[in-house]
């Protein structure tokens, strides 16, 4: 079932969004060669303690797998979901997608961002620059009428375009009360498919692009995708609102 949000219950949201989004500022800040994966997660969770936010993917559960962590922090080939650790340290060459939730005043609120460690390959530019282009081409075409397959068709159009591939195993959703609502928002499809945006939807968006191909597969915790090649991956992901006056995107300062 698809939840039409008022302009209170929007509100909120982006309430619950901005503090996502200062919390991803703030960890890019501190994004760099030596850091830990671990000081991440604690960095999260103690901006998020201070709002009053319920770090939202902590406890997650799915399929009897429960996430054991507020932050998702996936390096290089890995996807989504990975788990901060104190073992694993950030090295200049790195990419780190870092994904981030929580719950405010009953709603929620989700974005993701991959960002540069030191130095980076062209390659990994590219991919960086792509998908977050990809992003930005997907929230475009968010408007009353439309289709969700025109998101999925706009996110493969412009990254097969550029020689990268779209993940098909994860999806980007509706989101509101629950973290996960439907419709699902997958990043390829065809136009003039799938359910007709009303005013009041609010979905996250969120391309996930591999420089190679687009298989991926789970590592042994259970939670982390990786993508089957070994190549790299990034992930960007805004909650947008369908409004009458176009895309109004909720997770950005």
């Amino acid at each position: 079932m698809i939840f039409l949000k008022s302009e209170a219950e929007i509100a909120i949201m982006r309430r619950a969004n901005i503090v996502v989004a200062e919390i991803l500022a703030e960890l890019a800040t501190r994004v760099k060669p030596g850091t830990s994966t671990a000081e991440l997660e604690e960095v999260a969770a103690q901006m998020a303690a201070k709002h009053r936010a319920r770090p939202a993917f902590k406890g997650y559960t799915v399929a009897g797998k429960t996430f054991p962590a507020a932050l998702c922090t996936s390096i290089n080939e890995e996807v989504v979901h990975g788990i901060p650790s104190r073992e694993r340290r950030l090295k200049s060459g790195d990419v780190i997608s870092l994904d981030f939730g929580v719950e405010l005043e009953g709603f929620y609120g989700d974005a993701a961002v991959t960002l540069p460690v030191g130095e980076v390959s062209e390659q990994a530019r590219s991919l960086l620059d792509v998908t977050r282009a990809a992003l930005a081409a997907a929230i475009d075409v968010v408007r009353v009428g439309a289709r969700v397959g025109d998101i999925s068709a706009a996110v493969q159009r412009l990254v097969e375009g550029r020689g990268f591939s779209v993940v098909r195993d994860f999806v980007g959703h509706g989101i509101g009360k629950s973290l996960h609502e439907d419709p699902q928002v997958p990043n390829f499809g065809e136009p003039n498919r799938g359910v007709r945006l009303k005013p009041g939807m609010v979905l996250a968006i969120e391309p996930m692009v591999n420089a190679g191909g687009a298989d991926v597969c789970l590592r042994e915790d259970g939670w982390t995708a990786v993508t089957k090649d070994g190549s790299l991956s990034a992930h960007f992901e805004h909650s947008v609102a369908v409004t009458n006056n176009g895309p109004y995107i909720l997770s950005e300062l």
